[in-house]
């Protein structure tokens, strides 16, 4: 039987994956995957650039827009789906592709999830209580003294994955990266990683051009839709939890759309030293011609496949 591959498409915020992606799954005749976690939720359309129309029409699309924030859903849950929708998939197909910016979730694909203990809910709880009277900051101080090895590549600025690891660290007593990569999962298909790049000064201007674009498109409205329920895990996302300031009347509009941009940079360098970790991702510049891209990945394919 022919050996199935998905092709898993990363690279930091703003460089194109997207675009890459699509051309993928139309040279390929397949359909695509996002691991994007922010582009999960139907209520949040602008702020975590879902694909538009056009481009969700020019290939199918899976795990675009199909819970709500007011859902559970966690990487557990992603993994189980996007197995089984790949499972489908490699019926007919002998190529899929994985395309998004979340490294967590993109490896819960490709490499399985770690076993972690359960804990008594009572950690989390007394943890977001700690988040909601002390501030994230607070989270950050306490990771930093139990887990300096996660704090040094966790998004700092996700308060999820902060309450996760602090929980396992306090109910364990033992360093919640400890518990990473302790379980080696084989998959049925092989995976070919590719990365866009760029210069840094380029893809800071591609973030910022975006954000401006997102306010020009209605991001203000579509935040404060969901402001009412601003304590939410989904929530707590670049984009909106910066207007979420501005509607409380704590930040000037202007401070906030510099802070979306601001930590959206700030984003997408965590982004590049999570991908770093990964010998094995094949990269391209992102001002390299498709056809370029798209010959360079049929040679890894080919030689994957004589190897």
């Amino acid at each position: 039987m022919k050996a199935k591959t998905l092709i898993s498409v990363v690279g930091p915020t703003a460089i194109g994956k997207t675009s890459l992606a699509i051309s993928l799954a139309k040279h390929y005749s397949t359909e695509i995957i996002s691991a994007d976690s922010r582009q999960f939720y139907k209520e949040l359309k602008i702020g975590t650039a879902v694909p538009s129309e056009e481009e969700l029409l020019a290939a199918k699309h899976h795990c675009i827009q199909h819970i709500s924030i007011f859902d559970h859903y966690s990487v557990g849950d992603f993994e189980k789906e996007a197995i089984a929708i790949l499972d489908n998939l490699f019926q007919t197909n002998d190529i899929a592709i994985l395309v998004g910016g979340s490294g967590l979730y993109v490896d819960a694909v490709t490499n399985g999830l770690d076993d972690f203990p359960t804990v008594p809910s009572s950690y989390r709880e007394a943890l977001n209580k700690t988040l909601e009277q002390s501030g994230i900051g607070e989270l950050q101080h306490q990771l930093r003294i139990l887990d300096e090895a996660y704090y040094n590549k966790v998004d700092l600025e996700n308060p999820h994955r902060l309450i996760r690891a602090l929980e396992i660290c306090m109910a364990t007593g033992k360093p919640y990266s400890s518990f990473l990569r302790k379980k080696d999962v084989k998959r049925p298909f092989r995976t070919l990683t590719i990365g866009i790049k760029a210069e840094r000064e380029i893809i800071y201007n591609r973030i910022n051009q975006r954000v401006d674009i997102m306010i020009g498109n209605g991001l203000l409205e579509e935040a404060r839709q969901v402001y009412p329920h601003r304590t939410l895990n989904a929530l707590q996302t670049v984009g909106y939890k910066e207007l979420f300031n501005y509607f409380d009347g704590t930040w000037t509009l202007d401070f906030a759309i510099s802070e979306i941009k601001k930590n959206t940079r700030r984003f997408a360098k965590r982004q590049m030293t999570w991908y770093r970790k990964n010998e094995g991702i094949c990269w391209f510049n992102s001002d390299d011609d498709p056809s370029h891209i798209l010959e360079g990945i049929d040679d890894k394919l080919t030689e994957s496949t004589n190897g």
